[in-house]
């Protein structure tokens, strides 16, 4: 296997009686952003700590680069984890804090310097970590995993704490690092912080995986495109397109809703029958609408509105 490869087969996982992880099994490929993304409690931070060595599965197997987390010398300068941003000595530097990292790995100060430069935090780089907000940990935890320059890297949930300059930073960091060729694995349970900047999406619920896909194909899964289209004539237009194939449906007195007809072939109808129309607009479903869709049901908590309401 490709050094810059997570594969996960299998992955049971029991605490008491919940099961944590139902066979949970996906492969994060190198060269790509691939989001790692569903409700909470659907078992992505017990899927990263599995793969990162911090919890043993009872069935199933994880491997980065095809070998185990345990069985990797140096094991920062072959994958890079942000798990936990407040896991920091708060008397320490931001710099002592990547020091006493790089000597454990035996990696030269000059990468510390480094990798502070690229998260933006040299100016409060001799600064305790105890006094950073949290937007300031996330960076220090993001240079703690890009220390060792390694081919893959996993972040749980990297946006946390982030302005919005914050996140803007985040993801041409994301696109940057997965162009050098490197696996990249970023948990979320917002689809919007991946949106346009993940290749491949892997939705689980309830420790099970509901979709291992590329954005395209994910968005092909949605119900379809909607087209809205503008006529004066908005019952003659709907029985046309329910004669073409489409489904029509008039949602006031001027707009008409379709779907199963591409927008192309709705002009090229309603010109040909002479209906007249002022506008068509394409309605494309957005990877938040999938998830939504995947995960409807799947969330380990919910709230009852109605009984909320009554409170």
């Amino acid at each position: 296997m490709n050094d810059a490869a997570i594969e996960v087969t299998g992955l049971r996982k029991r605490f008491g009686p919940t099961l944590a992880l139902d066979d949970m099994t996906f492969t994060a490929g190198p060269g790509a952003v691939t989001g790692f993304v569903g409700p909470n409690g659907a078992g992505k931070s017990t899927t990263i700590r599995v793969i990162l060595g911090l919890d043993s599965p009872d069935e199933g197997h994880a491997l980065i680069g095809g070998r185990p987390y345990q069985d990797l010398r140096h094991p920062l300068r072959h994958v890079g984890a942000l798990v936990d941003a407040a896991a920091v000595q708060p008397s320490r530097s931001a710099r002592n804090h990547l020091l006493w990292m790089a000597r454990s790995q035996d990696l030269e100060a000059g990468r510390v310097d480094a990798v502070i430069e690229l998260v933006g935090l040299a100016a409060a780089a001799r600064r305790k970590a105890g006094g950073f907000s949290l937007g300031m940990r996330q960076r220090l935890g993001i240079a703690a995993a890009l220390l060792g320059d390694p081919p893959v890297v996993i972040l749980d949930e990297p946006f946390n704490g982030m302005d919005p300059e914050g996140i803007v930073w985040m993801r041409k960091l994301l696109r940057t690092l997965a162009a050098e060729g490197r696996a990249l694995l970023v948990s979320s349970h917002l689809m919007s912080e991946l949106q346009g900047i993940a290749d491949h999406m892997v939705v689980i619920g309830r420790g099970r995986v509901l979709a291992d896909a590329g954005i395209d194909d994910l968005l092909a899964r949605a119900a379809g495109e909607q087209v809205l289209l503008h006529t004066p004539a908005p019952a003659e237009a709907a029985t046309i397109l329910h004669r073409a194939g489409g489904a029509a449906t008039i949602i006031d007195g001027t707009a008409v809703s379709v779907s199963g007809l591409a927008a192309r072939h709705i002009v090229e109808v309603l010109g040909a029958a002479r209906v007249p129309f002022a506008e068509v607009t394409t309605q494309r479903a957005t990877l938040e609408d999938v998830y939504f869709q995947l995960t409807s049901g799947e969330a380990e908590f919910r709230a009852d509105a109605g009984r909320e309401a009554q409170r």
